[in-house]
């Protein structure tokens, strides 16, 4: 990405009715039916109503209608209110991690772009979260990030490999599997169909096993 981060600019004056609030919505809706590739400043402009010259007075490139949606789908995971510390920390950071991956499979365009920075205030504010909410359990120093890297990962990780299930390319490979299945019988028995939600409950719950014996340490 060139160019200054939308998030290192002031935010510009509204201009007539055209607000970025606006901009963000039309432009999460337009990934959401389309797609990354459909989404260009001209079409978004056509869904709104209005120039190109009036659009570009809030948002000066694609990349950074591409930052603000992003950073709106974390806008949609709420933050858990149960109680913190020692004994609530894994109830928070599951409702956290369960809210994450459904408002990514909400919107599956969304998994494409992680690898873009993190820097809006939905992002930051639910990272900020989930680094407290391990900190008040007792995860101190290397652990700390350690923890919150394997978490946001495994989130991140079984939302992508769940979207990308649904394409063309994914049923290949199962037929593919299924027509090998002596060379890879344990994937063709077990890696194909399984329940997603319950798969990533489980798993979450491995993760947090192997953190609760190193919390406080």
């Amino acid at each position: 990405m060139a160019g200054e981060s939308v998030w290192l600019r002031p935010r510009r004056q509204e201009r007539q009715t055209l607000t970025l609030d606006r901009i963000v919505t039309e432009a999460v809706a337009l990934l959401d039916t389309e797609g990354e590739a459909r989404l260009t400043m001209r079409r978004l402009a056509e869904r709104l109503d209005t120039g190109s010259t009036t659009l570009y007075w809030h948002v000066k490139t694609k990349d950074d209608v591409l930052d603000l949606a992003l950073d709106a789908v974390f806008g949609e995971v709420p933050l858990p209110s149960g109680p913190a510390g020692p004994d609530g920390w894994r109830d928070r950071v599951s409702e956290l991690a369960g809210a994450w991956r459904a408002a990514m499979l909400r919107h599956p365009w969304s998994t494409g772009l992680l690898d873009r920075p993190m820097m809006g205030p939905n992002a930051l504010s639910r990272t900020e979260f989930l680094y407290a909410t391990l900190a008040g359990a007792g995860f101190t120093g290397p652990d700390l990030p350690a923890a919150a890297f394997s978490l946001s990962t495994y989130v991140t990780g079984s939302a992508t490999m769940q979207t990308r299930e649904r394409d063309a390319a994914d049923a290949a490979m199962r037929d593919h599997l299924r027509a090998r299945h002596a060379d890879y019988p344990t994937l063709a028995a077990h890696g194909l169909d399984h329940d997603w939600d319950e798969t990533f409950a489980r798993g979450l719950g491995y993760l947090l096993d192997g953190m609760t014996s190193r919390a406080g340490r």
